[in-house]
């Protein structure tokens, strides 16, 4: 459709990586909304690369799940599926809650590490950043919450869950407005945790549970998933 991609634009001398990170931003601040296909011609076109630049482009965002690429179809910008937020939800629950678990006995690098990323988080929160940079500093946080565990394998699975549902957040992000809601819910979090009250119906790993729960409703509602 003409003048779908008006709005991106690139400074010369481009790179594949470069076309990659304009079309990151606009997936993240809703100029390419979920199900937008990617046609590499009108893309080259209106970025003034070539069509094999723009390929490149396109696998890596297809490699970092915020694009689908199907046969005879092409690429198109990845929809959230009900069913997978709910699984990563699922998991998340999991890897999350024993990093809660896992509190007392991490370090204190790992630990200052959840308040640092929580302080980067409502700092972009106030400074008004673009949807992408709330994102990947929101998802910072909770990654963080897995470091605790101090497993490697645990926290690369953490990164998978996240770039799944990357999509989905910056979309309800960008819907509901409500970044500073979720800084504050946060900062709960992490105050029950610097408290020590992991346990009971008031402590960290219930509160963690519920903040989950409540993340998967608002997701599917959001976005209108089935």
């Amino acid at each position: 459709m003409p003048g779908r991609f008006d709005t991106l634009h690139v400074e010369h001398a481009l790179t594949s990586d470069r076309v990659a990170a304009e079309l990151r931003r606009a997936v993240f601040e809703g100029e390419l909304e979920s199900g937008t296909p990617l046609r590499e011609v009108a893309l080259a076109d209106s970025l003034g690369v070539a069509r094999s630049t723009v390929r490149e482009a396109l696998t890596v965002l297809v490699a970092e799940g915020l694009a689908t690429r199907e046969p005879h179809r092409g690429v198109s910008v990845a929809t959230p599926r009900a069913e997978s937020v709910r699984d990563v939800c699922r998991a998340r629950q999991v890897l999350e809650g024993a990093g809660v678990q896992a509190w007392r006995s991490a370090t204190p690098a790992a630990r200052r590490r959840v308040r640092t990323t929580l302080d980067a988080y409502t700092a972009a929160v106030r400074e008004n950043a673009s949807y992408e940079e709330l994102n990947e500093r929101h998802l910072a946080f909770h990654v963080s919450l897995v470091e605790l565990t101090a497993s490697p394998r645990l926290v690369q699975m953490a990164d998978n869950l996240m770039d799944e549902l990357k999509l989905a957040l910056a979309q309800v992000d960008r819907v509901r407005r409500n970044a500073h809601d979720q800084a504050d819910s946060h900062e709960a979090l992490v105050r029950l945790l610097e408290a020590d009250r992991l346990d009971g119906a008031d402590g960290a790993a219930a509160f963690l549970r519920s903040h989950i729960a409540d993340a998967e409703a608002e997701i599917i509602e959001a976005l209108g998933l089935q």
